[in-house]
């Protein structure tokens, strides 16, 4: 079976890939295939676009709604962050966590092994492979692996993780040394993964082109580098197709709203009363839990928020279809079984900030200046994909819209396997070598609207 590379820069935007910032990155997308119209899924937060990565589903397929959120069948009224160990409590209870198989549980069927190695958040790292005991493969982050067992065997091996940092090259540096000398040498999956979790650690504490975050970038790509130096030194460079892309992009905070304590002091009840509604902020989205989907009650809320200066965009759940001013949740593929009934993206600017990166929006924490994301922003939802090997074309730059769902129906096709499940996701196949003209290829923008009159205007 070939193999996949897989490396996620959590946070970076196409600007940031420059040949003075990430020189081997930039080599790299200069002489593989450049995605110039790449996209996130929103919410534009990690967890549920590391999700729609291995599934190839929206999250209203693949259940996990966002970084916070809502799980009705596990406690409907509880609005919890999606992180280890809640996501296993999760499981416990309910018996899963996602609603659709990964990549490491197709891949099993094919007797072929996923194994992704990060130094983001716990939940990040385990939605990659919750059925590590039962499909094989493995998930492994500083703080638990999956499957469990394997955390004391790494750390008698390779050490104790060094501790968190500003930036995090010291934990990236040991990740990379686990994936050569275990994951690679030893292993040798048909798919690995490594996630690097800057520059989104450095922009959330400093900003988005602040000088800790540039930092961030550079070291954070020369352990890319090393990376792909040891598949050089290796003779494994010709064989193993690399795919290099990041979960969203970034804006820049320009104002920090409370949403929840505002709800509140509009007068809506707390989710578990009648007409009660629970607030699940994003960052620069908000999910919006209303109990029993109280249609007057949704009807209230949505007009209530777009009165406010810093609401934007907003969907609505089939349960509570027709409420003006929303666009159906399905358009973006958020429609599903464990769907809110209302998704708020902030308002958002192309403004440039101090170091002149473009992009503002609110936020639901964090501080004015730093960076943030969760919108529908131009900014946010515009991401970076990247792929070199003997599986894809040469020095060619793509228009074709492409996005984080694309990515597990891809790297099946590299591997010459066929999901035998649904995917919302597409093969790249203008991509790939001995694929179409991509030149030649059709696509098309739909463009969608709705409006409400509200105090003080529509």
């Amino acid at each position: 079976m070939k193999s996949v590379l897989v490396a996620v820069f959590d946070g970076l935007q196409p600007a940031q890939v420059t040949l003075e910032l990430m020189p081997n990155l930039a080599a790299l997308a200069a002489e593989g295939v450049t995605f110039n119209n790449h996209h996130s899924v929103f919410p534009s937060v990690t967890r549920i676009n590391a999700t729609s990565m291995v599934t190839g589903r929206y999250p209203g397929a693949h259940g996990l709604a966002a970084n916070t959120l809502v799980v009705r069948d596990f406690d409907p009224y509880l609005a919890f962050s999606a992180l280890e160990p809640m996501l296993a409590q999760v499981v416990q209870k309910t018996g899963r966590i996602l609603l659709a198989p990964t990549l490491a549980d197709i891949l099993s069927q094919h007797g072929g092994e996923y194994i992704a190695i990060g130094t983001g958040t716990t939940g990040n790292a385990y939605v990659h492979n919750p059925n590590a005991d039962r499909s094989g493969g493995a998930t492994i982050h500083p703080e638990f692996c999956l499957p469990y067992s394997l955390n004391d065997e790494l750390i008698q091996r390779f050490g104790p993780w060094p501790q968190d940092a500003m930036p995090g090259t010291p934990r990236l540096s040991h990740a990379v040394k686990i994936m050569t000398e275990y994951i690679l040498t030893e292993r040798k999956p048909a798919v690995a993964l490594i996630w690097f979790n800057e520059p989104d650690h450095a922009q959330h504490a400093h900003g988005v082109g602040s000088e800790i975050a540039s930092r961030a970038i550079r070291e954070a790509d020369e352990q890319f580098g090393r990376l792909l130096s040891w598949l050089d030194e290796t003779g494994r460079a010709s064989e193993t197709d690399v795919m290099v892309l990041s979960d969203h992009g970034y804006s820049t905070i320009k104002g920090v709203i409370d949403v929840e304590a505002l709800v509140r002091d509009a007068g809506f009840p707390a989710g578990d009363e009648p007409g009660g509604v629970i607030v699940a902020p994003n960052g620069g989205a908000v999910q919006f839990y209303v109990r029993d989907s109280d249609w007057a009650a949704t009807d209230r809320l949505a007009g209530w928020l777009m009165a406010q200066p810093w609401c934007g965009a907003m969907l609505a759940s089939q349960a509570v279809a027709g409420i003006a001013g929303t666009l159906p949740a399905s358009l973006v593929g958020n429609e599903g079984e464990r769907a809110p009934e209302l998704a708020m993206s902030f308002r958002w600017d192309s403004t440039p900030n101090d170091a002149g990166f473009v992009g503002h929006a609110f936020s639901t924490g964090g501080t004015p200046g730093n960076g943030q994301h969760g919108s529908m922003s131009r900014q946010e939802m515009h991401n970076v994909l990247f792929a070199k090997g003997p599986s894809f074309k040469r020095g060619v730059a793509l228009e074709s819209p492409s996005g984080n769902v694309d990515i597990a129906p891809t790297i099946l096709q590299v591997l010459g396997l066929q999901a035998s499940v649904t995917m919302d996701g597409r093969v790249l196949e203008e991509a790939l070598e001995g694929g179409s003209d991509h030149s030649k290829l059709a696509w098309s923008t739909d463009v969608h609207d709705a409006e409400r009159a509200v105090e003080g205007g529509v």
